[in-house]
C-alpha cells in the first residue's frame, strides 16, 4: 500500500507525528461512518471507553453528548470525568483483518451548548443518512435540549496497518 503524503512517504513519519492526518489512510478512517472509541479516566480514577459519533473538522475530532432534554435522564458522566481529567485517547479503527487503526492523543475541551451542536447535526447525517437524521433530530428541535460539544485537537497521532505501519512488537516504530 503506497500511503505518500505532500509531506513524505507516510512509511517513514514516525507515530506520533500530527503529519500522519494527511496520509490517505488516516483521512480514510477519518472519513468513514465508524465511531470513534473515546478513551477517558473516570471519577472513580478508572479508564473508560466509549463509541462514539465523531466529526473531523480538519483541526479537531468533535464528539458531542446529550446534557439535558426531555428524553435525558441526567447528563453523560464522562463530562464530570472529561473536566476533571481532560486527556484523552481516541481510537478509529476498522474490524477487518488485519485492521487498520487511526489513534490520537489529546486535551478534552467540553463546551454546553443550549441546542444541538453542529457537528452532532453533521454526524447524524453521516450515520444515518440525510432523512433518518431529519427524523431523528427532528422532534429534538422544538423542545429545550443542552449537549456538551467535546472537542479534541490532537498533540499525537498513531496509524497502524499491520502491513507496511505495524506496531513495535512486531518490527514497527516506537515513539512517544
Amino acid at each position: 500500500m503506497n500511503t505518500a503524503t505532500q509531506d513524505g512517504d507516510s512509511d517513514t513519519l514516525a507515530q506520533g507525528d500530527a503529519h500522519l492526518l494527511q496520509t490517505p489512510t488516516a483521512r480514510d478512517l477519518l472519513g468513514r461512518a465508524i465511531p470513534a472509541r473515546l478513551a477517558y479516566i473516570s471519577m472513580d480514577g478508572l479508564p473508560r471507553i466509549v463509541p462514539t459519533w465523531f466529526h473531523w473538522n480538519g483541526e479537531q475530532i468533535v464528539m458531542a453528548t446529550w446534557v439535558s432534554g426531555p428524553h435525558v435522564r441526567h447528563p453523560a458522566r464522562r463530562l464530570a470525568a472529561l473536566a476533571a481529567h481532560p486527556d484523552v485517547m481516541i481510537s478509529i479503527d476498522t474490524d477487518e483483518q488485519p485492521p487498520t487503526v487511526l489513534q490520537l492523543r489529546g486535551r478534552a475541551d467540553v463546551e454546553i451548548v443550549d441546542g444541538i451542536v453542529a457537528e452532532y447535526r453533521v454526524a447524524a447525517a453521516h450515520y444515518l443518512g440525510a432523512d433518518a437524521a431529519a427524523a431523528y433530530l427532528g422532534p429534538l428541535e422544538v423542545v429545550e435540549v443542552s449537549m456538551a460539544r467535546i472537542s479534541v485537537r490532537p498533540d499525537w497521532v498513531g496509524l497502524l496497518d499491520f502491513q507496511t505501519r505495524l506496531p513495535g512488537p512486531l518490527g514497527g516504530q516506537v515513539r512517544g
